[in-house]
């Protein structure tokens, strides 16, 4: 993520539940739309517009899933792994933290070597 989201979106999505829903539900595993819906009780009109404002932000992202039989699927991942925020002389800052599944397969690597 290129920079950190505004505070007022963040504050905007956290304060909505089924945002919150979506975060909470792909934070254990990746997800379909249809898969949100069903798990989270709301319609697909709502799972998408959610899903958009929490892209936009950069709390979920989107990966193309290709099936066997060639049709694809977009799956979503929650990449919030920590939101601090900071008032500083009136200011909100807004900073997200994400550990990507590379950084994590490269310590892995790292530990696996140094232990030969």
């Amino acid at each position: 993520m290129a920079e950190d989201p505004s505070p007022t979106e963040v504050f905007a999505l956290l304060d909505d539940e089924y945002a919150r829903a979506l975060l909470a539900a792909t934070s254990h595993r990746p997800m379909t739309a249809t898969e949100l819906s069903n798990d989270c009780d709301m319609s697909l009109s709502t799972v998408y517009r959610r899903l958009g404002a929490l892209e936009d932000c950069g709390l979920v992202t989107a990966r193309t899933q290709i099936a066997d039989d060639g049709h694809h699927v977009d799956v979503y991942d929650a990449q919030m792994d920590e939101l601090t925020v900071r008032l500083t002389e009136g200011t909100f800052d807004v900073s997200l933290s994400v550990e990507s599944k590379t950084h994590e397969f490269a310590d892995a690597l790292v530990d696996l070597w140094e232990g030969l």
